[in-house]
């Protein structure tokens, strides 16, 4: 899963408190070529970029989308399960916005987010992080969804992880088959949550995608 960050687990992972530190991908930022390019855009589709309310739109436009595109460093910080806690830690509803590769539009969402604790936990703020690090990006969500559940396995090897992702596809919404209010659900799921069947419909309970049979 470094595809899109550095994952440096460092000698420091025996320790007390070990870290897994994410970085964005090094890339060069043209912020010139990147306004020139939204300029063209809009000329190409006919939007007269003379107009007052619209001379700006390309430097604006270009400061969105380089926030949009950098994900933000983080340090997944995880300590000693000193009490030997081994039921389910779950992190639900995080809110998440990113950005379709293939048409540039938003898909906005929540993912749930848990794992089954072995010899180290994590801070909670940092299942929030992942997934905030990892939909900075041009992204498609089963990837998304993959990348954070990946990064959890590789900095903490929990019995299991657990991410579950529902999200609202602008690109859906908006233009083709225009459907708005249709949820997209993605899962991944590692360990213990995918191979032992109550341990995974208790993860799918509590995360609230879980449905009874028909």
């Amino acid at each position: 899963m470094r595809s899109a960050a550095e994952l440096d687990l460092g000698e420091e992972a025996a320790d007390e408190s070990a870290v897994v530190r994410l970085a964005p991908p090094a890339r060069d930022l043209d912020v010139e070529a990147a306004e020139d390019a939204v300029r063209d855009l809009l000329v190409a589709v006919g939007v007269d970029v003379t107009e007052e309310g619209i001379r700006e739109t390309p430097a604006r436009a270009a400061a969105a989308l380089a926030e949009l595109l950098t994900p933000r460093p983080f340090t997944l910080t995880t300590f000693p399960n000193t009490e030997g806690y081994d039921e389910l830690v779950l992190a639900r509803d995080i809110p998440f916005h990113s950005l379709c590769q293939h048409h540039l539009l938003p898909f906005v969402g929540v993912a749930h987010v848990g794992y089954l604790p072995s010899g180290r936990i994590v801070g909670l703020s940092k299942l929030a992080r992942a997934v905030d690090h990892f939909a900075r990006g041009l992204q498609v969500q089963e990837r998304l969804t993959a990348q954070v559940a990946g990064c959890l396995q590789e900095g903490l090897r929990p019995k299991g992880v657990g991410v579950v992702i529902e999200a609202e596809h602008l690109c859906m919404s908006l233009r083709g088959v225009a459907k708005p209010g249709t949820r997209t659900v993605t899962s991944t799921l590692l360990g213990a949550l995918r191979h032992d069947a109550r341990a995974r419909q208790e993860f799918l309970a509590l995360a609230g995608v879980a449905r009874e049979p028909r």
